[in-house]
């Protein structure tokens, strides 16, 4: 049990490595002027919170995605599937619903 654990911090301590060289290399400016390095690590927080953010927050049920939000409670797909998913739309301005790493 506590090698499981150990496994899950060493693989948690990469992807959060990796996602910082990337964000560093990769932050720009969306077409609405907001920058999307800040919204990422929201999305890395949990899953749509930045896709919120870069459409200017407002009303949650028509700005923020409601099945990356909602999915992303769902133990092994919300985290870190949808997690990685959300920060890499944001990271190029998307801010759509869609579950697939495109």
């Amino acid at each position: 049990m506590r090698s499981r654990t150990k496994a899950w911090r060493v693989a948690l301590l990469v992807l959060g490595s990796l996602l910082v060289v990337t964000s560093a290399a990769s932050a720009r400016t969306c077409s609405n002027g907001k920058d999307s390095n800040g919204p990422m690590w929201l999305s890395i927080l949990h899953p749509g919170l930045g896709e919120w953010a870069l459409n200017g927050w407002g009303p949650f049920g028509q700005n923020a995605p409601q099945r990356k939000f909602w999915m992303g409670f769902i133990p092994g797909f919300g985290f870190p599937y949808l997690h990685v998913v959300s920060a890499i739309d944001v990271s190029k301005c998307r801010t759509d619903d869609g579950l697939n790493i495109d």
